[in-house]
């Protein structure tokens, strides 16, 4: 049987879909992950942002212009949110973000209604890698609960996968894949038997000879103890995705994020003393409800300030159900896309500025585009690289020459 599945969304949204593909395959059935004629269709939907889900659903639509009598299955965090808007649309089945591994059960249910979350880690899946680089889900939920974000609400509290699976699956890994990255919802919430963990699954997993590398962290992890630690491996990958949302502390307190402007400095400059050129990127929102144009301002000199090497900008999605949708005033969309385009003008400054501090680095070289080679640094400094030879899934080293789209030209030494 022909299967597509579709994916929207974040890094463990891709790692549940890889682990799907993978099962799917070992079945016998025919899968793939690019939008073509299929007898089945499988999304696995997104619900971070109000366009997020407006997509997911456009995208049962696409599938069925390419054919109007496949089955269609829905899942993921959308459809956890919303059931009756995919019900409505006349799929197959509704599926949410629990049981997803066993969605293939279902080609002739005509189940609605999405599982209920479960409490403990789901155990259940392995994702078969790429060549080069592969996610390991290590975490599930999340307990923040700030102000704009539903997620908790549909993945629910944070739990955590044993270490030992987590091992046995890095230690099951083909040996020509060279990077593994740690994903989860909230890896930073990582824990066993209860306590804070992460940082011993990085040093298990630095024994294997692989890089390592960290998805998105909160500032809260970030004490000496850990730090040092990272500093002391040998292979972990230097790049710190310190989620921020906003440089201003009212803001922040809206928001319900636990901490403030001064202790994510604090933190920012504990990673610095060990990783003087580590890569740390962020995450910031901008027209957050009644955000005021000083507040933005604070916001703009904070990033200014901490000279991150790369942002990830949002604009404020309402989002039905969370406090700041009930309690708060949305801004006028102008506002949101004005101060979007500032922030972006600066991300292009900022990302000259961190190419700019670097001379070498260490390459994965993941695929060959047009002319160049292309892979990442250690502190994810994206690399094109002329060659004549066959550089494709190893490591080498480079002098970074100059800013070439979105990385740099580099040289092998």
């Amino acid at each position: 049987m022909d299967i597509c599945v579709m994916t929207l969304g974040c890094k463990v949204n891709k790692y549940e879909s890889d682990a799907l593909v993978y099962n799917l395959k070992l079945s016998g059935h025919n899968v793939f992950d690019t939008l073509g004629k299929a007898d089945v269709y499988i999304i696995n939907t997104c619900a971070v942002t109000s366009e997020a889900e407006k997509k997911s659903r456009q995208m049962v639509a696409r599938c069925k212009k390419f054919n109007p009598d496949a089955k269609i299955l829905v899942c993921g965090c959308a459809s956890q949110h919303n059931p009756k808007s995919f019900a409505e649309k006349g799929v197959q089945f509704v599926g949410g973000v629990a049981g997803k591994i066993k969605i293939a059960n279902h080609l002739d249910s005509k189940a609605k209604k999405p599982c209920i979350v479960p409490k403990v880690y789901e155990d259940n899946m392995i994702a078969q890698p790429s060549r080069t680089r592969a996610y390991i889900k290590i975490q599930d939920g999340c307990n923040n609960f700030c102000s704009y974000c539903l997620i908790p609400y549909l993945r629910g509290r944070s739990r955590s996968r044993p270490i030992i699976s987590i091992l046995n699956e890095a230690m099951a890994l083909p040996e020509d894949v060279k990077e593994i990255v740690l994903t989860g919802i909230n890896v930073t919430d990582y824990k066993i038997d209860g306590n804070p963990a992460l940082q011993t699954v990085i040093e298990e997993l630095d024994t294997l000879g692989k890089r390592v590398r960290l998805s998105s962290l909160e500032e809260s992890i970030t004490n000496e103890d850990f730090i040092k630690s990272l500093a002391s491996l040998k292979n972990f990958c230097p790049h710190f995705h310190l989620s921020l949302q906003s440089g201003s502390d009212s803001v922040l307190k809206r928001m319900n994020r636990h901490y403030t402007t001064d202790e994510f400095l604090a933190a920012v400059n504990l990673i610095r003393k060990y990783f003087p050129l580590a890569a740390i990127t962020t995450d910031v929102i901008v027209g957050f409800p009644e955000e005021t144009e000083e507040e933005f301002e604070e916001t703009k000199r904070f990033i200014e300030k901490v000279e991150f090497a790369s942002l990830h900008i949002f604009q404020y999605s309402k989002r039905e159900g969370t406090v700041a949708a009930k309690l708060m005033k949305d801004l006028p969309p102008e506002i949101k896309q004005r101060r979007f385009e500032v922030l972006n003008q600066l991300k292009k400054e900022l990302n000259l500025n961190f190419l700019h501090k670097n001379k070498h680095g260490k390459v994965l070289v993941e695929e060959k585009v047009g002319d160049y080679y292309v892979g990442y640094t250690e502190n994810y400094i994206k690399c094109f690289i002329p060659s004549k030879v066959d550089l494709t899934n190893q490591i080498v080293n480079v002098k970074i020459k100059k800013p070439y789209l979105d990385g740099a030209v580099c040289k092998i030494v």
